[in-house]
Order: structure tokens, then C-alpha cells, then sequence
């Protein structure tokens, strides 16, 4: 029986001891203070394009599904968007009141953006030959938009990658993992040092042959060349990306094509597209200004960014109707941006009525839909309201019973969209506790 305990024991420490090899050692993590400063910012631009646009289909994915593979790996011999204006793009996403930048420098088709001493397939031997990635970076400097850069860590074109498809389940028996990893550390030593982006934006660590090794390779790589730079959770071996944890590598989650649940303890981001595909798609349908402005406003009411994504098209062009959307959010947030940017999300969980967010002394009530001629918001114990009025506009009738506070809303809500009613209280409302 003694012995049987022991062995008891020694599996839970052997155990306890491989789930830490798994962790990365905290003194590299990207320091509390450069992550608070991710969260301020809110809203950024998400941008997927490259050679596939000629086709119309989906970025990486259309790869010998939609396109035969043959075909696919030649486009970059066609692809010459002279429309490409890096300063129009990132003008763009600074009218839309967006505050960082994220390019797909390599998608999981493996054709690199930038000029690579790495591999030849990338943008200096299609006919445009010009650097998009050194390109939008000194934009982003310009207009004072933060740089961030989305590489993949899975690659259907490289041999050394064992599978070469969507779903492809045999592996190459001649493909290289070691080989693999050294190809991505050079390709993220060329855009780390060259670039110096803010942010790196890893996807595709969802197939078996990446391992929670290589991540932790790869991420302990990265912070030797710049201990400052972000990370997101797509690093790691896992697909859960809503989520982060010890088992979880990176430093924010990636909820994507939704919402992000209310969480005040982690980072997150929703990745979402303005239309349906993220790379361009002929006559794409285009969400409404109203589902694009709630759609911020709740991510922010659920303590998380946005990353919103275009898809420019063959060109060059970001097209006309995005671009327009996209300032048509610009607009709104001239009004309502302090309502946004450097605040907290909660206390109450977002939902199709109304959103909340918090910054100092000031609760900021989004209303979506006025379902009648009063808002009732849940019990705030032992804070009381002092003044209500709208962001921009006139004060608001209130009451607060017991906690509860009754507002009166106006005939006439001044935005369709999002209209914000502010309400200053007695006490600092990013201590509140969420209100489950």
C-alpha cells in the first residue's frame, strides 16, 4: 500500500513538473504595463490580402480547395496592385479612429509581403516589387498608428511543413520540423529587426504537427529581440483561443468572428471582418453601420479590443463601401470616443439593449434600442449616482431605489446607432465588482 502511494506521488510531481516545462519563464513576459497599454487602444485594423485576391477566395484556405495548389503558387507572377498607397490605407484606419495596424505579412499560403532573404516567394519577385510591409510601417509612424504584424505558424507551401492543404491528414514523410522552426526565426528576425512591430499576431497553431515546444522556442526567441513586443495566444499548441491559462501560451486571447464574453481579469481581442470573407471577395456583403458600431461598443463593454478587418482588393484599393463604413465609425467616435478609448468594460454584461463602460468617477451607459420609454440597470450596492446626462447632450431624469437606477430615456434617442448616457457617481466605477 506504501509503495502504491508513493508512486501516487511521484506521478503527480513528474506530472507537475512537465506541465512547467510548458510554461515560459516569467521574467521574458511582456510586461504588465505594455499590455495595459494594448488594452487602451480599443480598436485597430486588421488587414488580409495578398496574391489569392486575383481569385476572389479566401486567403490561405482556398489553397487546393477553391484553387488548384498549382495555380495558387504562381498568382505572385501576376499580382501587381499599383494602386498600393500605404499612406491611404493607414489614413484609412486613422479615420476610422482606429489606433493600431495588423497586416498579414505571411499567411498560412507562405507568400511573404515583405522582401526576404529567407525565401524567394515573396513580393520582390511578383511584377510590383516593392516592400508593403516597410511600407505601412513608416505610415503607421506617420500618422501615429501603432504597427503590428500577423505571421503564421503553420505553411502549406514550404516542403518542411508535413501538410500541404486544408485538412490534409497524412503527413510528409520528407518535410523537416526542425528545419521548419529555423525557416520561422529567420523570417521573424527579418520583420522583428527590420520592422519593429508592436504587436505579432501568430495564427494556424491548430494542426498536429506543431507542438507547445516550438512555441515556447519561438516566443523565448522573440523576446530576446525585443522583450517588448506583444504576443497573442496563437503561439502555443492549442485551439481554444478564447481562452489563456498556464496551459495557454501568449499574452491576450483571440476570440474570432464573435464577441468575447465580459472578463476583467485577461486581455482579449475579437478578430471579426467588415464582410463576410477577410481576404476580398467580389460583391462581399457588408455589415451595417449599426451591427459595426454595437459591435465595438460591446467588445469594449466586454473589456476587450477590436480588431476589425478589411480586405483590399487585387489593386490595391481598400474598397470604396469599406473604406466609407469605416469612417462612418470615424464619425461616431469624435462624439462617443471617450466612451471607448482607456476604459473598462462592465460592470454589467453586455447585451442587445445596452452596454457599459467605465473610466474614473464616470459609468458610460451604450443604448442600443429603446425598448421603452425607461432603462433599468441592475442594483449597484452602496454607489450612488450623482449625475446623469448624455455624452454630448442634455442631463437625464433618473431615479435609484435600493441600488437599482431607473433612467428616463429621451423621445428621441440622439444616435440610431449606439446613443451613450453618462453617469457620474460617488465613487471610482472601475472598482465596481461585475455584476453577475
Amino acid at each position: 500500500m506504501r509503495s502504491f502511494s508513493y508512486l501516487i506521488i511521484f506521478l503527480f510531481f513528474s506530472c507537475q513538473l512537465k506541465a512547467q516545462t510548458n510554461l515560459i519563464d516569467p521574467a521574458i513576459k511582456t510586461p504588465k504595463a505594455v499590455l495595459d497599454n494594448f488594452m487602451d487602444q480599443r480598436f485597430g485594423m486588421f488587414i488580409h490580402w495578398g496574391p489569392v485576391t486575383l481569385r476572389g477566395t479566401e486567403i490561405g484556405w482556398s489553397r487546393g480547395i477553391n484553387v488548384p495548389a498549382d495555380d495558387y503558387d504562381n498568382l505572385y507572377k501576376e499580382f501587381n496592385p499599383v494602386l498600393f498607397n500605404a499612406d491611404e490605407w493607414v489614413k484609412t484606419a486613422k479615420d476610422a479612429g482606429m489606433k493600431y495596424l495588423t497586416i498579414t505579412a505571411k499567411h498560412h499560403d507562405g507568400f511573404l509581403l515583405w522582401p526576404s532573404a529567407v525565401s524567394d516567394y515573396n513580393i520582390m519577385n511578383s511584377p510590383y516589387k516593392v516592400d508593403v510591409v516597410g511600407l505601412l510601417a513608416a505610415a503607421c509612424k506617420k500618422y501615429d498608428i501603432r504597427f503590428c504584424i500577423y505571421f503564421t505558424v503553420l505553411d502549406w507551401h514550404d516542403p518542411n511543413y508535413p501538410f500541404h492543404k486544408p485538412g490534409q491528414k497524412n503527413i510528409d514523410a520528407k518535410a523537416d520540423m526542425k528545419k521548419f522552426v529555423l525557416t520561422m526565426k529567420s523570417e521573424i528576425q527579418e520583420l522583428v529587426n527590420n520592422y519593429h512591430p508592436y504587436m505579432l499576431w501568430f495564427d494556424g497553431n491548430w494542426e498536429s504537427p506543431w507542438k507547445n515546444e516550438y512555441g515556447i522556442d519561438i516566443y523565448t526567441y522573440i523576446k530576446k529581440l525585443d522583450p517588448k513586443v506583444i504576443i497573442n495566444n496563437r503561439i502555443g499548441a492549442n485551439s481554444e483561443h478564447t481562452k489563456l491559462g498556464p496551459e495557454i501560451l501568449g499574452d491576450y486571447a483571440t476570440p474570432e468572428q464573435k464577441i468575447g464574453a465580459l472578463n476583467m481579469n485577461d486581455p482579449w481581442e475579437t478578430c471579426m471582418t467588415i464582410c463576410n470573407q477577410w481576404a476580398w471577395k467580389p460583391n462581399d456583403s457588408l455589415k451595417s453601420l449599426k451591427e459595426c458600431i454595437q459591435t465595438l461598443a460591446k467588445t469594449a463593454g466586454g473589456n476587450g479590443n477590436l480588431l476589425f478587418n478589411v480586405g483590399p482588393m487585387p489593386d490595391g484599393r481598400i474598397e470604396k463601401r469599406q473604406a466609407t463604413r469605416l469612417k462612418e465609425m470615424g464619425n461616431w467616435l469624435k462624439l462617443y470616443g471617450e466612451s471607448i478609448y482607456k476604459t473598462k468594460g462592465g460592470p454589467f454584461k453586455p447585451n442587445e439593449i445596452y452596454a457599459a463602460t467605465r473610466k474614473g468617477n464616470k459609468l458610460y451607459i451604450h443604448v442600443f434600442d429603446k425598448k421603452s420609454n425607461e432603462l433599468i440597470l441592475p442594483a449597484l450596492h452602496a454607489v450612488l449616482v450623482r449625475k446623469a446626462f448624455l455624452l454630448n447632450g442634455g442631463a437625464i431624469n433618473y431615479q435609484q431605489a435600493a441600488g437599482v437606477i431607473t433612467l428616463q430615456l429621451p423621445a428621441q434617442l440622439p444616435d440610431q446607432n449606439d446613443s451613450v448616457i453618462v453617469l457620474e457617481l460617488n465613487t471610482n466605477a472601475e472598482s465596481i465588482p461585475v455584476i453577475s
